[in-house]
């Protein structure tokens, strides 16, 4: 038998270790979520997903907000609606702002104001992600799938804690398909697909 040579002994070496970077690979992880309706009744009723503030959906917040209670759902609809180990989810919208600042004055026992409406038509989306305690999983990006589009944010900012705030466009949320929404962790990217119908009941 001929004797192995230094050559052959490297190209073997080489080998292996290309077998052993490819063994050693470990994709990125991943964990997909459904996005769950709201918790209703939802009262006032809405069907027609976030949009600007129109004159309707002013007058329907203002009249969510007036229900004051612990946690109305109007006000509180995203709670649980992405509901995963890493991170909670809060969206601001124009429809939230106003009943928001409505629900906090009937709460403290005030008499409810009047918000502006200049400042609701300036408002866009801003999807707020916190890490979930415990979570090492720091937020670096969050974009939506569309079909095959994929909507950016129009500005983003990270935070030191690890959460951050993305600000979309109405477009990105608008309830005429589904959509997915994708939380990209510095460890692990968390996507919830949110269906149309769920798209419609938010504010």
């Amino acid at each position: 038998m001929e004797p192995v040579t230094v050559s052959a002994r490297l190209a073997a070496f080489a080998v292996f270790a290309v077998f052993a970077s490819f063994a050693s690979f470990a994709p990125p992880a991943f964990s997909q979520i459904i996005a769950q309706a709201p918790k209703g009744p939802l009262t006032p009723p809405w069907d027609k997903g976030i949009q600007p503030i129109s004159r309707d959906s002013y007058y329907n917040a203002i009249a969510c907000g007036k229900q004051g209670g612990a946690n109305p759902p109007c006000v509180f609809y995203d709670t649980g609606l992405c509901r995963n180990s890493d991170f909670t989810l809060a969206l601001f919208t124009p429809y939230k702002q106003v009943a928001y600042e409505v629900w906090q004055a009937v709460r403290n026992k005030q008499e409810p104001p009047t918000p502006s409406y200049a400042d609701a038509q300036r408002t866009r989306i801003t999807v707020g992600v916190t890490p979930v305690g415990g979570s090492k999983n720091a937020i670096a990006g969050v974009t939506i799938k569309r079909g095959g589009r994929v909507v950016k944010p129009i500005t983003q900012s990270l935070e030191t804690a690890g959460g951050g705030k993305f600000i979309f466009d109405f477009p990105a949320f608008a309830p005429t398909e589904d959509v997915t929404l994708e939380l990209a962790g510095r460890a692990k990217t968390v996507t919830c697909a949110i269906d149309r119908t769920v798209l419609a009941l938010l504010r």
